[in-house]
């Protein structure tokens, strides 16, 4: 039996909705990891863009473990001497911009280098439970009914 690879012909690419309200951050990005790079289906291939497109509504109501709200902290340096900054996982959730969150945890989850650059722009997330999508008529994926562990309690 010869090895599949997929052709750009074979690639059939779905669109995927995700409400994030009330599921775990990790647990989240794993899975939607999975389905940017394509690795849920048979016919996979890793140097191929197989992953389906990915929208995540209700990205500023993800939930943290544990005390990782107060004590996570995300480091960035403008490129100034002293420049470092830092802002807690609750701050970034709370401020102007809380989907960062999410698309960062999802980015770090994908293997480095050309191929997931592009994988990620598949990849939309959106703070209010309101999205411009709706002309693909995007499949639900309920990831709370998935594990009893994916979701938790504000």
């Amino acid at each position: 039996m010869k090895t599949f690879s997929a052709t750009p012909a074979d690639i059939d690419k779905k669109w995927i909705l995700i409400d994030a309200e009330g599921v775990v951050l990790g647990r989240l990005a794993t899975i939607v990891a999975t389905r940017l790079r394509g690795k849920h289906k048979a016919t996979f291939t890793p140097h191929m863009d197989m992953g389906d497109n990915v929208i995540i509504i209700n990205a500023d109501k993800v939930q943290l473990t544990g005390k990782k709200r107060t004590d996570k902290v995300h480091y960035w340096h403008t490129g100034y001497p002293g420049g470092i900054k830092s802002r807690t996982a609750g701050q970034i959730l709370e401020g102007e911009h809380p989907t960062r969150l999410v698309t960062k945890a999802v980015q770090r989850m994908l293997p480095g280098g050309p191929l997931s650059r592009e994988q990620l722009r598949n990849l939309r997330v959106y703070a209010g439970s309101e999205h411009p999508h709706e002309a693909q008529q995007p499949e639900v994926l309920d990831v709370k009914a998935m594990n009893p562990k994916n979701a938790r309690e504000g």
